[in-house]
């Protein structure tokens, strides 16, 4: 009976120190400054400049160009894609739809238009 409730013991605390160990996908990843560069649009090439940051487990920041900042209204993010929301003034809310390429590279697209991210490095 003792030795039944010692493998019970060991085989409990084995799965529940496993489990905390075990760490999920990196959560940071698209937290930082990158650049997104937009391609062809009625007003030319748009190069938005955001800064991503993490509140309450959530990714937030801003799109900043030269001339206007755009608070972004949601973020989705998986492992190997990322899609940012905004309202823009024509066109209500729309999104980038940005895909992981490598660790400092992001590909995708805004409605039709070409759509680059870089990581910017400090």
């Amino acid at each position: 009976m003792k030795k039944l409730l010692v493998i019970t013991l060991t085989l409990f605390f084995s799965v529940v120190f496993n489990g905390f160990s075990q760490s999920t996908a990196s959560s940071d990843f698209y937290a930082g400054k990158w650049e997104i560069a937009v391609a062809g649009t009625p007003r030319g090439d748009i190069v938005f400049k955001t800064n991503l940051t993490r509140k309450d487990g959530k990714l937030t920041g801003e799109l900043v160009t030269d001339d206007t900042k755009r608070p972004i209204t949601k973020i989705e993010e998986s492992d190997k894609k990322l899609v940012i929301y905004f309202e823009s003034s024509q066109a209500g809310e729309i999104s980038i739809d940005l895909d992981k390429i490598d660790n400092n590279t992001l590909k995708g697209a805004l409605m039709s238009f070409e759509a680059n991210a870089k990581r910017v490095k400090e």
